[in-house]
């Protein structure tokens, strides 16, 4: 009996023998261990030998390496089925919310309905700002000071704010028509030639910029949503949609494109905009590899990240520049708004005209 537990094909016989009944799982021992059958070896014993032959084999060490093959086909169409019913679990997850996802130490961000987007409600407790008044300044400085406290009491890692909810429509509507452009980014210190080679100016790095849009969230509730009974709202345009801005790096992007990884992605929560007209902005930076990899309940304050803080900012700013045209905004200037509308319809409907001086010069004016 220990013999046939160590017998390499007692794995194949394992693998069937809850597909047969007893009996035939003794006859196939017995097949294995003894050979086939009378009326099988005189039916086929002349081709076997035949076969054996052009090999160059002996007709048992045939019969020896047909199992062994058996054997293998088997184990391989085991080790398939493994991995077909692994493998959705496996890339059901982006790369880059695969690592923000090894770095977070909050409520689950699985969300119950379909938007891939972290729920308000496991950021902050949504339903105790709701059951006692709130203005929408308080709320502003809640949002302000939780993510100050974030990465060990430092901030980093993270940028945030509240947008006007006339604003964001504003910026939806143009997002919706413009959902990509290029942000420049100064690098003090270093030196790029003009095209005439007469003057040196400031370098710049660009970043690709990418608008997404899901749905619109629940309306907050004093009450703690059950995630079993919950349904959604009778009138989803109550509420404007959320969307997501990604920055990568246009090197990076033009190289590995959909599969690049996003080193800034700003968030609006539109969850206030019907109680309190205001819509939150949430903006977090990828962390570095080494990061990722950290103890999710180690001290965080020494963090790397893939972006620093001010560049995080020039990009949240650039968004405000090129995606809200008029006298809504303040700092804006007609020619400002002329400037940076022609910019994004050219880099969409007329790209053999933009211009990447226009675009560095436009961008130096409103810094």
């Amino acid at each position: 009996m220990l013999w046939l537990q160590s017998s390499p094909a007692t794995l194949h016989i394992r693998a069937i023998v809850c597909r047969r009944s007893v009996s035939s799982y003794h006859a196939v021992t017995r097949w294995i261990h003894t050979g086939p059958s009378t009326p099988y070896e005189s039916k086929y014993a002349e081709k076997l030998q035949q076969k054996a032959q052009e090999q160059g084999l002996e007709l048992s060490e045939l019969r020896t390496r047909a199992k062994e093959a058996a054997r293998l086909k088997e184990v391989a169409n085991i080790k398939s089925t493994r991995l077909s019913q692994e493998r959705p679990q496996r890339l059901d997850k982006s790369p880059s919310e695969f690592v923000r996802s090894k770095v977070s130490t909050g409520t689950s961000s699985t969300r119950k309905d379909s938007s891939p987007v972290k729920a308000l409600e496991s950021i902050i407790n949504v339903p105790r700002l709701m059951s006692t008044p709130h203005t929408a300044e308080q709320i502003s400085a809640l949002w302000t000071t939780y993510h100050a406290s974030r990465t060990g009491g430092t901030g980093r890692g993270f940028i945030c704010a509240s947008v006007p909810i006339k604003l964001y429509n504003k910026m939806l509507t143009i997002g919706k028509r413009y959902p990509m452009f290029v942000m420049p980014v100064p690098r003090e210190g270093s030196l790029a030639v003009s095209p005439e080679g007469q003057e040196s100016a400031v370098a710049h790095e660009f970043y690709f910029l990418q608008w997404d849009f899901h749905a619109p969230p629940f309306p907050p509730s004093a009450a703690v949503p059950d995630p079993f009974s919950r349904a959604p709202p009778s009138n989803t345009s109550a509420l404007p949609q959320t969307a997501t801005v990604l920055f990568t790096p246009l090197q990076e992007y033009k190289l590995r494109q959909s599969f690049a990884t996003p080193y800034l992605i700003l968030t609006f929560y539109p969850d206030f905009a019907q109680s309190h007209g205001i819509v939150l902005l949430r903006g977090e930076i990828t962390p570095s590899a080494a990061t990722a990899a950290a103890v999710p309940n180690q001290d965080t304050s020494s963090a790397r990240f893939l972006l620093n803080q001010v560049d995080a900012q020039l990009l949240a700013m650039g968004v405000q520049k090129f995606y809200l045209w008029g006298s809504e905004s303040e700092d804006s200037s007609q020619e400002g708004n002329q400037k940076a509308e022609k910019l994004l319809r050219q880099f969409h409907e007329q790209p053999e005209e933009f211009n990447w001086a226009d675009l560095l010069e436009h961008a130096r004016l409103t810094s």
